[in-house]
Order: structure tokens, then C-alpha cells, then sequence
């Protein structure tokens, strides 16, 4: 492991002396300063670097795969000759490792949409202007970008086609569905997925999909016209895939009129000036599929990154994913029987109940839901099993421990009382729709009383409304249970 990720690095230092060679022959200066980048998605990494003299800044790339940048700079030497909205490539290394292209600025289209996305989709007319400006490039690059394009040049592939779509289906399947512990019938999953790929691969297409049109992958000129980035991925295909990853993009939010007004802007420009021969009912309805099955894609996106590699990020964006799903399911038609079906359980409004047990001396969990609200008991009214030899290297979920507790009876009490409480309050989230509700118990250590306390309300409240989720923590002890409903 060391030894691959030394090597690594070993590459990634040589790569920078070779772009700083590029940089030398195409400029005949050393670069004053050089600046690494942060965000590529790829293992493709990004520097700025300084002209000594003029102060001028270009873009270096430095990769690890010659297909993925030969990919980039053939489409941007195709689509800049084109008059398309593309940074320039200026200079490439003799093995296309590395390259240098046109420094587009710092300013992104998603950097520019910051008001709105922060507040909840409410976006003012500047961006609403934005937004429109980029959605009518969009053609452009699908449309002319595809004129006299030699598709093999693509990476990884040339075209959309069904291995494609399988692919990223079962991404879904393995990396997000799975893992929610949700049941589902494999076999006739599947058969939903063969016959979505298809659909989805059925006509012929003429035109370049971008694959990862979104905000991210937009930069703004100093006269804010929109100037696009990272297409390396794309490959002949649907325009409406395009459309999807851009306007159903989860964490934008965008409200529906603002979508449909985007919509039509597009369409338009599509009539206009490429011709179409759906009417705009029925590109509407031709899209759905495909908003379809990019949510899915980035849910599974979203699972791999959250769920496995536990980047807090991308588990804050599955939540959006899930309502732009349900919205589609309640919305449209899709003749995908078991898929729909798994779709309606998950993303059907669930209550959470987060049931902790903790030590005050460590201080009380805090609600990371963001809702807040619920309860934390105390439990050293109680009876307590630590003050005595036998049960100090023991928990509140060893027998010993139980039977000492439940024999001197106070806790039974003590939580009877927390019963009719939790129940009460939640039936009542239940009947308002509510999502999350949290309840600790503490003692001195977080070790006997809280531990047992909190495991007995977890158990109970599963056994009471099988169908909630219970999350349960013992947050001393380092465990964790989860109590999924049905």
C-alpha cells in the first residue's frame, strides 16, 4: 500500500517538472509561481502558473491516463475551431501527459448560483439570467460540437449504449440500493433494468452528450458568459441526458417553474436553430426516462462516496436526490414495475429516531439531522451498577448488569414513564409527516444505566411502529444497531 502510494507521488512530482518543461518551451520562461488546484474530479490534477514578466496565467493539467487527456484535447482543439464556448489548448507534452489550456478565472457558474441554492431555490433574476445565458450554449456543444467529430477519440467510450446504462444502473443497485437494507426482488430488478436500457438505447443519436453537464463544469468570463469545462467524458449520445444532470441536478433545488421556463428556452433554441421533430409535449415526455436514470446514477454515486468512503458531503445530498425521485414517481409513468415499486419504499417520508446512550462527562450528542429537538433523560436517579467490583468492566447489555438493574426495579419505573412519553410524541411525528426525532439518556459514565435505558427504548420502539427507522448509539461503547422498518 505504501509502496503504491509512494509510487504515486513519485509520478505525480515528475509530471509537474514536465509541465513546468511545457510551460518553458511554449512561453521561454520558467513560470514565476505556480498554484495547484483543488476540486478535479479525476486523478487529473490542475495547476496555475505565472508568466515572470507579464503576470498572464495559463491552466496546467497533469494526468494519469493519456486516453482521458488525449480525450480533452482533441474535443477542445475540435469543438474551439468550431467557435464553440471552450477554453483554448495552448501547448501539449510530446506523450500527452500534460498540456496547458486558457485560463478561464475562478468564477464558476455554481460559484455564481450561491444565493439561490442557499436558500432553497429561491434565485433572483441575475441568476435566473445565468442560468438561461448557459442553458442556451447547451446546443451548441451537442449540435455543432457533433459536426465532422471523430466520435472514437472518446473516453471511455464512443457512444452511449446499453453496457453503459447497465452499468450505471447496477452502481445503483450495489453501492446505494444494498446498502439501505431494503428488500427487493434481484431477478425482476434486473429485467426493469434490461428493458430501461434499452429504451434508453433505442434511437440512434447524431449529436455529443457532454455526460457531466452541471454547474461545477461551467466557468463565467469577466462579462459573465458562460465557457465550458471537463468534457472529457462525453461521447455521441441523447441531448436529454444533458438535460437531466443539469436541471434535475439535486442539490440546485431548482423550483419547478424555473426548471420548465429552462426547459422551453432550450427547446426553443433546439427548433430554432438545429430543428426538432418531437413537439415540446412530447420532448417532455421523452426526457422523464432519462431524469430517471441519471437520479438513479447519482444515487449510487452518492452511496459509493457516502456510505462506503464516508464523505459527509454527499451523504447531505442523498435526502434532495430522494425527493427530486419521489416527485418523478408521483408525476409520470414509467413501465418499470419492480423498480418504481423499490423507488416508492425508498422514498417514502420515514421517521428516524435516533436513541442514544452517552456519559455527561463527555457532554450530550448532538443532533446532526439539523432538525433538533426531542429528549435526553438522566439516568442517575437510578440505581447505580458501577459503584460495585463485579460490574465495573461490565455494560448495560451484559446479563449480570440487566439482572442487577431490573431486580432493584427503579429503572423499570424510570422507564416506563419514557415509554408513554416516546410513544405518544411519536405517533404524533408520525401524523405530521416529521423526519427526525432524537432521544439520549446519560449517566456518569455512559456505561450501565444509559447503555440499558437506551437499548430497551430502541428495542421497544421498533417492536411498537415497525415502521420507523431506529438508529441506536452507544456512544462510549462504540456501537451502533440499526432497527430498519418495514
Amino acid at each position: 500500500m505504501w509502496q503504491n502510494f509512494e509510487s504515486s507521488r513519485i509520478i505525480r512530482m515528475t509530471m509537474t517538472k514536465e509541465l513546468q518543461t511545457l510551460y518553458r518551451q511554449w512561453s521561454g520562461n520558467d513560470a514565476e509561481k505556480t498554484e495547484k488546484l483543488a476540486g478535479a474530479g479525476s486523478n487529473r490534477a490542475y495547476y496555475r502558473l505565472w508568466h515572470k514578466d507579464s503576470g498572464e496565467t495559463v491552466i496546467g493539467c497533469v494526468g494519469t491516463s493519456r486516453e482521458e487527456n488525449h480525450a480533452f484535447i482533441t474535443l477542445a482543439r475540435h469543438f474551439h475551431e468550431g467557435g464553440l464556448p471552450v477554453p483554448q489548448v495552448l501547448a501539449v507534452s510530446a506523450d500527452e501527459m500534460c498540456y496547458l489550456q486558457q485560463d478561464l478565472g475562478a468564477r464558476s457558474l455554481f460559484d455564481a448560483l450561491q444565493q439561490g441554492r442557499g436558500s432553497g431555490g429561491n434565485y433572483n433574476e441575475e441568476e435566473r439570467r445565468l442560468l438561461s445565458d448557459c442553458i442556451r450554449q447547451l446546443p451548441r456543444i451537442q449540435y455543432e460540437g457533433a459536426r465532422g467529430l471523430d466520435f472514437s477519440v472518446c473516453y471511455p467510450q464512443p457512444e452511449f449504449d446499453r453496457t453503459n446504462v447497465m452499468f450505471d444502473l447496477n452502481y445503483f443497485k450495489y453501492c446505494y440500493l444494498k446498502a439501505t437494507g431494503i428488500d427487493f426482488h434481484e431477478l425482476r430488478l434486473e429485467e426493469d433494468f434490461r428493458l430501461m436500457a434499452e429504451n434508453l438505447t433505442g434511437k440512434q443519436w447524431d449529436t455529443f452528450m457532454y455526460r457531466d453537464f452541471q454547474a461545477r463544469n461551467v466557468m463565467l468570463t469577466p462579462e459573465d458568459r458562460p465557457v465550458f469545462i471537463d468534457f472529457q467524458g462525453g461521447r455521441r449520445g441523447p441531448v436529454y441526458y444533458d438535460l437531466a444532470s443539469f436541471l434535475w441536478q439535486a442539490s440546485a433545488r431548482y423550483p419547478y417553474t424555473l426548471r420548465q421556463e429552462l426547459l422551453d428556452i432550450y427547446y426553443e433554441e433546439v427548433a430554432g436553430k438545429y430543428g426538432t421533430k418531437p413537439s415540446r409535449e412530447e420532448f417532455g415526455r421523452e426526457l422523464m426516462p432519462f431524469v430517471l436514470f441519471r437520479l438513479l446514477q447519482v444515487l449510487g454515486a452518492y452511496g459509493f462516496r457516502g456510505y462506503f468512503e464516508r464523505k459527509q458531503h454527499f451523504i447531505d445530498s442523498i435526502p434532495p436526490a430522494l425527493d427530486s425521485l419521489r416527485q418523478i414517481i408521483e408525476t409520470h409513468d414509467f413501465p418499470y414495475p419492480t423498480l418504481v415499486d423499490v423507488i416508492k419504499r425508498l422514498t417514502k417520508k420515514k421517521l428516524t429516531v435516533r436513541v442514544n446512550s452517552f456519559s455527561y462527562k463527555k457532554g450530550i450528542p448532538q443532533d446532526d439531522s439539523g432538525h433538533g429537538g426531542g429528549y435526553v433523560f438522566d439516568c442517575r436517579g437510578t440505581n447505580n451498577p458501577g459503584r460495585y467490583e463485579q460490574y465495573k468492566k461490565l455494560t448495560g447489555l451484559d446479563q449480570p448488569v440487566i439482572k442487577f438493574l431490573e431486580d432493584d426495579g427503579e429503572i423499570l419505573s424510570f422507564l416506563d414513564s419514557v415509554y408513554t412519553l416516546a410513544d405518544a410524541h411519536v405517533r404524533r411525528y408520525i401524523e405530521r409527516g416529521f423526519t427526525n426525532l432524537m432521544f439520549s439518556f446519560g449517566c456518569t459514565g455512559g456505561q450501565h444505566r444509559s447503555v440499558y435505558s437506551a437499548q430497551h427504548l430502541a428495542e421497544h420502539l421498533h417492536q411498537s411502529f415497525p415502521e420507523i427507522d431506529v438508529l441506536l448509539c452507544h456512544r462510549e461503547q462504540g456501537i451502533e444497531q440499526r432497527f430498519l422498518g418495514i
